[in-house]
């Protein structure tokens, strides 16, 4: 092949690929690479084909080539990086990545994808490094302001995340990632409603961005006056967007009887609370029956993550893999069931996957309130009391199966403290306290929670979350009480602690636990229970206003769950006056936990595997009938 032909081939292999065309820019790239081995463009820009392909193991191999042609191409070399990168060889990608700058000190893209990859081993600290390079380097460059804003808030350094959103939207106003960014970081902050606002100047710039949709959905259930209805039609057009391909055909064998492959996927299989509640069920679920498989999904693994891997028969963290990536695994292992336990909840949302019907069975279940408006998930797990047959049923895209008397199994930690006398008794005044996320604190609840203060006129609230270290943050709920007629001096605002064990302490000094509504706790009243505390709560209409219901019921004080403000208010005050009863439920509530579903980790497990068991023989009398 002539010279020039050689070119005009490679030029029309690059048009291709520039409009998106890679399956016709592979095949000319082919040519290309036939006639002339050595052409480094033809090597490089084939092996970046395969990667956007997810083929790795091609791609691996085709930039490797084109990097011992031309070593010096640090450009090159990032792409080589970003291959080995999502194969999973990590620590060979960040050898890669590294090298790219050195070759390249000034190259912006390079020590952004050395942030990222330093980001999936947990080393933040190394990648705000980069980002503040990236900032020296090129200050107008929006892409690194989101950047360093996303690592910033990984950080839990929320208003500087919004502060490097805002530079990124002052550089280029029409930067829609920052959009999207600026609307995370507000979120962290739990301004929901300018969060919201922003999801959707977003969404209206990039509508098939499904993960920022996810975002918006999981936004939605912090603010006051949206109703179901609004809710489930928000999620159903979710689903919608995100489509249903032609289900593929699945190599599982439908035998009803036979061993089952349980597939678990989450980015919460470490210490965090949706893992405190599944551990206990892992730990019990007969092995005769299941072989469980479990996809973490987070760059942090800890000692939760380790006793988890224990209880596995395969572990893989899927961080920093694209979806295509992650989906080949998860085929080629060919779960009979996957489980979701993130929802709209992820950092890295995978639903979009289950709609691709990646196992037989496809269950939702413990980590996010609500439907995911898939039509390809098959079910989702809960309880008759969070979700009441009939009526939760037609807010579901998905069966509901209720497959116990409480959707939950709690493991209290091991090293939790004591239960202590009522502060009251020592202090003469009665303290309220909640400690859920503050993203579930809405101005109608602080309403009810100045009644309260009002009705027992002495007493203080302590609110606990992440957030309220942060001097505008504690100013803004200031003046949200000061509003509402109650004093600074009645509040207090205490922000996270650091281990579960001081956590639990806090408890010592709180006298009745306030349940949030529309959004009920979920963890916390567990603690607050285990910690002798009881708890007031408001049910609602839904299920993320029921799990408290659920969970009171369980600990045999389904009477605690009331369907007003006007009772919350009086049912809190009449606890609060009574110090004989409150020093009677702190030494009595945690053997009320022990006798119910809550603390029976072995029964709780038992349903769980009837219900997995029910849904896998379902399928198989449907693949039976279509035989």
């Amino acid at each position: 092949m002539s010279p020039a032909k050689l070119q005009s081939l490679l030029q029309t292999a690059v048009a291709h690929h520039r409009a998106g065309r890679l399956t016709e820019a592979e095949a000319a790239y082919r040519q290309v690479r036939a006639a002339a081995p050595k052409n480094f463009d033809a090597v490089q820009l084939s092996g970046l084909v395969a990667y956007q392909q997810s083929r790795l193991p091609e791609a691996i191999d085709l930039l490797g080539r084109a990097l011992k042609i031309d070593p010096r191409s640090a450009v090159c070399e990032m792409r080589y990086a970003l291959a080995l990168l999502a194969a999973g060889r990590t620590a060979e990608a960040e050898r890669h990545f590294r090298h790219a700058v050195q070759v390249q000190p000034d190259f912006v893209e390079g020590w952004e994808n050395l942030a990222f990859c330093l980001k999936t081993q947990d080393r933040l600290a190394e990648a705000l490094a980069c980002h503040e390079k990236i900032a020296a380097l090129q200050p107008g460059y929006a892409m690194g302001w989101f950047n360093f804003g996303l690592t910033l808030s990984l950080f839990g350094r929320y208003p500087e995340a919004l502060a490097c959103h805002d530079r990124a939207l002052a550089a280029e106003p029409n930067c829609a990632l920052a959009r999207f960014g600026r609307a995370q970081a507000l979120h962290q902050q739990h301004r929901m409603a300018e969060a919201v606002a922003d999801y959707e100047k977003f969404l209206a710039l990039e509508p098939r961005h499904h993960e920022a949709r996810s975002y918006l959905l999981f936004a939605l259930h912090s603010l006051d006056g949206v109703s179901r209805e609004q809710l489930f039609a928000a999620h159903v057009a979710y689903g919608r967007a995100v489509g249903t391909p032609p289900p593929p055909a699945l190599p599982n064998r439908a035998d009803p009887t036979r061993r089952l492959r349980i597939a678990i996927l989450s980015p919460d299989l470490r210490a965090h609370s949706c893992a405190f509640f599944l551990e206990p069920l892992l730990r019990h679920l007969d092995r005769a029956h299941f072989e469980i498989y479990l996809y973490h999904d987070h760059f942090r693994e800890d000692a939760v993550s380790a006793r988890l891997r224990a209880l596995a028969s395969g572990w893989r963290n899927f961080v920093g893999q694209p979806g295509p990536a992650v989906e080949k695994i998860i085929r080629a292992d060919a779960p009979d069931v996957l489980i979701d336990l993130a929802g709209h909840t992820g950092m890295t949302s995978r639903l979009p996957l289950y709609a691709r019907r990646l196992a037989p069975v496809q269950i939702t279940y413990l980590g996010y309130p609500n439907t995911t408006g898939l039509p390809a998930m098959d079910y989702r797990f809960t309880d008759g009391i969070a979700d009441p047959t009939g009526d939760a049923d037609r807010f579901a895209t998905e069966k509901l199966i209720r497959f116990a008397p409480t959707a939950w199994a709690y493991d209290p930690p091991a090293d939790a403290p004591e239960p202590a006398a009522p502060p009251s008794l020592a202090r003469g005044h009665v303290t309220f306290g909640c400690f859920n996320t503050p993203a579930k604190i809405t101005d109608a609840m602080l309403a009810v929670w100045a009644r309260v203060l009002a009705a027992v006129p002495t007493s203080r609230l302590r609110l606990k979350g992440a957030g309220f270290s942060d001097a505008a943050m504690r100013a803004r709920y200031t003046e949200r009480f000061a509003q509402l007629g109650v004093s600074a001096d009645r509040v207090d605002l205490l922000d996270r602690t650091a281990d579960t064990k001081s956590h639990l302490a806090h408890y010592h000094d709180v006298d009745l636990a306030l349940d949030t509504f529309p959004y009920n706790g979920t963890t916390t009243t567990c603690e607050a229970l285990w910690m002798g505390v009881p708890v007031v709560s408001l049910a609602g209409d839904r299920h993320m206003s029921r799990v408290g219901a659920s969970l009171l019921a369980a600990a045999g004080h389904a009477d605690w769950a009331v369907n007003s403000t006007d009772d919350y208010v009086r049912l809190a005050g009449e606890l609060a006056r009574d110090p004989a009863q409150l020093t009677a439920l702190r030494a009595g509530l945690r053997a009320d936990l022990r006798r119910g579903p809550l603390l029976d980790h072995a029964a709780q497990a038992a349903r769980f595997g009837a219900a997995l068991r029910a849904c896998w023989a379902a399928w198989c009398e449907r693949a039976a009938q279509a035989a």
